[in-house]
């Protein structure tokens, strides 16, 4: 198949398969511990273990990279695979609604669908010309956005109908059936096998590739820092203590719906910007936007400042969608991608799991919450300022000749 064609084939499910990423995006996000919540009366213990079945998938990547190299198998149907799994396990929960079950039932679906980030990666370096790249992908990813925005409305007033939940989770089963047949359509080459007996072998990298080592490092402070101020948002809007006490209707507005406009209408010109600008200047100016996002948001008393700041939060994370997605594109040996994906990934989860509980802590400790924004602001800081000291490197492709992957120790 020309590359052309692999383009093309790949554009068009890809396009499919993001209207049921977006249904499965606000299952994970917000569906499925609603339903945990007012349904099957969750302790603390059960919710949190529903909230960070994304982040566990995370965790579990390269576990996933490593199994699907050493049994050379391609990369979308070992997704595909993992689309099979998570279909089946929503059926079972939907059957047996019981706690239990429903615990053990969202972490596994949740995992399954991020935990195949670093094999679809891989695809894009595959099908994806470089130059179009970002360009391509933010496109989906504004389908993503924009079916998330409306299934999200359609289930709200659904549920508010329809005082039941097994229907829900049969829709998120249909989504993984038709992820799965998207991804056996996909054209994508057998995962390489780097070496290595164990499962984090790829974290090899990080030793042999300083640049990405340094990456790595710079993307944790950012991303632990931003990461520690997400859920916050609502507990700032809601809380009495913090003098806001907004209504539903109104948190929901600034936390959900205005950053997600924002983040369909300008995701194309992210893409655009990844495909042409040094990525280390990208990436700081999009850590500036998150920093002056979390100061405007968490120190304003009102509305107006709200409004600005969640503005400002759709636009950096618009970009963070497309930079987050397809860095390892810019800095991996291609066949090597998936790889120095899942160590972004697993890093990813270790920060999205202990992240919010180190910001409930200090919330619960009475901590003053501008005090904790400041915080998080001065770490956003910092990792700008250590990839300015690397700017020059931003614009290395593919591994840009500072490793050989054959001559790394296994």
């Amino acid at each position: 198949m020309g590359d052309v064609n692999r383009t093309a084939v790949t554009y068009k499910y890809e396009k499919i398969r993001a209207v049921a990423n977006g249904m499965l995006e606000m299952g994970g996000s917000t569906f499925l511990l609603l339903i945990a919540l007012k349904w099957l009366h969750a302790g603390a213990i059960e919710k949190a273990l529903v909230a960070g079945g994304g982040s566990t998938g995370l965790i579990l990547s390269p576990f996933v990279v490593w199994w699907v190299s050493r049994k050379g198998l391609n990369s979308t149907k070992a997704a595909a695979n993992l689309s099979i799994i998570g279909s089946i396990t929503f059926v079972i929960m939907a059957v047996l609604p019981y706690l239990p079950i429903y615990v053990f039932g969202s972490i596994l679906t949740m995992a399954c669908a991020s935990s195949m980030v670093p094999l679809i990666t891989q695809v894009y370096q595959e099908n994806y010309p470089e130059e179009k790249r970002g360009q391509l992908f933010s496109r989906t990813v504004m389908i993503r956005i924009g079916t998330a925005a409306i299934f999200s409305e359609l289930v709200g007033r659904g549920l508010s109908y329809f005082d039941a939940f097994r229907w829900l989770l049969l829709v998120f089963a249909f989504a993984f059936l038709v992820t799965y047949y998207c991804l056996v359509r996909i054209p994508s080459q057998q995962l390489k096998d780097s070496g290595g007996s164990h499962p984090l072998r790829a974290m090899r990298f990080l030793k042999y590739d300083r640049l990405f080592r340094y990456t790595i490092i710079c993307w944790t402070l950012m991303g632990f820092a931003n990461l520690m101020m997400l859920p916050l948002r609502v507990e700032y809007l809601a809380n009495p203590k913090y003098h806001q006490s907004l209504d539903v209707k109104t948190i929901a507005l600034l936390v959900g719906v205005i950053p997600n406009i924002v983040r369909l209408v300008m995701s194309p010109l992210w893409g655009w910007l990844f495909d042409r600008l040094n990525f280390f200047a990208l990436r700081v100016i999009l850590n500036l936007g998150f920093a002056i996002g979390i100061l405007s948001f968490f120190t304003s008393n009102s509305f107006t400042g709200l409004l600005v700041a969640a503005i400002v939060f759709g636009i950096s994370s618009s970009g963070g969608d497309v930079a987050w997605g397809l860095w390892v594109t810019k800095f991996a040996p291609a066949e090597h991608v998936a790889d120095y994906m899942s160590v972004h990934t697993f890093f990813t989860g270790i920060r999205g799991v202990i992240a919010p509980i180190v910001a409930f802590q200090l919330a619960a400790a009475d901590v003053p919450i501008n005090t904790i924004a400041y915080c998080c602001i001065g770490m956003i800081i910092l990792a700008s300022v250590l990839l300015l000291f690397e700017i020059k490197s931003g614009n290395r492709k593919g591994g840009g000749g500072k490793i050989i992957v054959e001559e790394i120790p296994e």
